[in-house]
């Protein structure tokens, strides 16, 4: 098991449920963004998913597509999170880091080397929205020597047909998108969302997130009973964004979701 599989392991375990945030790597510069990630393991954060900035996100609203914008053009690039993650492993950083990035920028730096750099550098996880499953085999057969990063799939509120399919091998968590559409339309979910979870998670042998959409632990209380835990995104890039990438601002928030996930009634159920 790598970190990512280990983490979910001890959450079940504890019966509770996973945090998950994705911050865009290189703001507000890369100290910042590794000052942010360690704030966000001291705060509690479970998983942390670092989007590695590219110029047609195409996946992304427009929070994150400016978010991207905003650190290319402060010079971040593959090679330059790469470097950051080599130090924050070296500096005893564990939290489990998932790279949410585009096949595009993988394929330039050449798929054998990424998977040795994964490997190299402790990426625990890639999110590629832009691969779909029929044609991750290069990939997947590239990083699973090494036993380093997993691919983590995604599925939608379309892909019922799909799902048995895409989570027979999953491995670490899937990746529920809520909406039909980018990231960032606030609470706005699918309107048989409920099903569409509650099916997921009767093909999954492996947790179940729900993402985009997402600011606080209410907007996934009615799905409390289905899914194991949610990644916030756009809107902590906005959140800090308004506080102009303030550690505290950050801790605050990420603590107060987790214990409220703890503590508000979005845990396990206990049926013992």
């Amino acid at each position: 098991m790598n970190r990512i599989e280990e983490k979910m392991a001890l959450l079940q375990k504890k019966k509770e449920k996973a945090f998950i945030t994705y911050l865009t790597a290189g703001l507000p510069d890369l100290d910042g963004t590794k000052a942010l990630i360690k704030a966000q393991e001291e705060a509690g954060v479970d998983v942390v998913e670092l989007g590695i900035p590219f110029s047609d996100p195409i996946a992304d609203g427009p929070v994150i597509q400016e978010a991207s914008y905003q650190s290319i053009c402060r010079g971040t690039n593959l090679r330059s999170v790469f470097a950051l993650m080599k130090e924050i492993r070296e500096e005893g950083v564990e939290i489990p880091v998932i790279f949410m990035m585009y096949y595009n920028t993988i394929l330039n730096y050449g798929i054998e080397a990424f998977a040795a750099k994964c490997r190299e550098t402790g990426v625990d996880g890639l999110i590629v929205p832009d691969l779909p499953f029929e044609e991750q085999e290069e990939l997947r057969s590239a990083l699973e020597p090494l036993e380093g990063a997993i691919l983590i799939q995604l599925v939608s509120p379309v892909s019922k047909e799909r799902v048995p399919m895409i989570l027979k091998n999953a491995r670490g968590f899937v990746y529920c998108v809520s909406s039909m559409g980018v990231t960032g339309q606030a609470g706005i979910f699918h309107q048989e969302i409920l099903k569409y979870l509650s099916y997921v998670k009767e093909n999954a042998k492996i947790p179940v997130m729900m993402g985009f959409g997402i600011r606080t632990p209410n907007d996934i209380a009615p799905m409390k009973d289905i899914i194991d835990g949610a990644i916030v995104g756009s809107y902590f890039i906005r959140l800090l964004e308004e506080h102009e990438y303030s550690i505290g601002a950050a801790k605050e928030y990420c603590r107060n979701f987790k214990q409220e996930l703890v503590l508000g009634g979005c845990c396990y159920e206990d049926n013992d």
